[in-house]
């Protein structure tokens, strides 16, 4: 009997945070829309802000790209100012970034809120992206993966194997995020390496083989092709080098050339 393909389906996430109108957006992914497409053998996922997605779903509907939300809350609907549910995201997206060192940082997210919001997040039918990642004074003290291996047991607590299976994780350490440097490629796959211990210990080899993990921070096109040829990596999550249309192009295609099934 034929044995199933259980090679990991890599993907790039663009995470545009604060930046782009609903105009800008347009302009940029129309920029770019012609070379993603033809990009094979691996997801791409753009995450505009929340006023661009609607615009945006018609421009890549006929595309292969697909697009994710930057957030959500843990409440389907209800007295919530200036909160954007899940339902409101699902009718726009497949994936929604949770978790990010940002939101933990300036809007006081904790784990327990992060567990929330995968939950919530399966129940709609969006693929969680799920960030870790430790900050400068905890990777010096040596406490990197006391603290990512923390994240992800409190952000997948409760949350069943079959979905933990589909789950997309993004090792984003905090000292990294737009500073320019990224976690060297051996550190960032010894880290990924160590997640993926922990999801094999948390439910089983399947799980852990299945899950996809990415790395981000300082993901740029000239240390791509570095950080992709380590064995752990399943792409990346881009967060500057997205909104430069010729970087994330070569991100992607590199990403897709050296991980990429087809």
């Amino acid at each position: 009997m034929p044995q199933p393909d259980l090679r990991r389906h890599p993907i790039i996430a663009g995470n545009w945070k604060m930046n782009k109108t609903a105009d800008e957006a347009m302009d940029l992914v129309e920029e770019m829309i012609d070379d993603l497409d033809v990009v094979e053998g691996a997801t791409i996922v753009l995450c505009p802000p929340f006023v661009a997605l609607y615009p945006l779903v018609d421009l890549v509907e006929q595309s292969s790209i697909m697009l994710g939300a930057q957030n959500m809350y843990y409440e389907e609907a209800g007295a919530y100012t200036g909160e954007i549910s899940p339902v409101m995201v699902a009718d726009l997206c497949d994936y929604v970034i949770l978790g990010h060192s940002e939101r933990r940082q300036y809007f006081g997210e904790s784990d327990a809120d992060v567990n929330k919001k995968v939950k919530l997040a399966f129940k709609h039918s969006l693929i969680p992206i799920m960030c870790v990642g430790e900050t400068l004074a905890q990777r010096e003290a040596g406490e990197t993966e006391r603290v990512v291996g923390s994240q992800l047991r409190l952000g997948l607590e409760g949350v069943p194997p079959h979905q933990a299976r589909e789950m997309v994780i993004a090792y984003e350490p905090i000292w990294a995020i737009g500073t320019g440097h990224a976690a060297t490629p051996q550190d960032a796959n010894a880290t990924i390496g160590y997640l993926r211990q922990q999801l094999r210990e948390l439910y089983s080899a399947v799980v852990s083989g299945a899950a996809r993990i990415l790395y981000g921070g300082s993901v740029t096109a000239a240390n791509v092709r570095d950080l992709m040829n380590q064995p752990e990596l399943d792409g990346a999550l881009v967060g500057g080098a997205s909104l430069k249309p010729d970087d994330f192009v070569r991100i992607c295609a590199v990403t897709a050339e050296l991980k990429g099934i087809r």
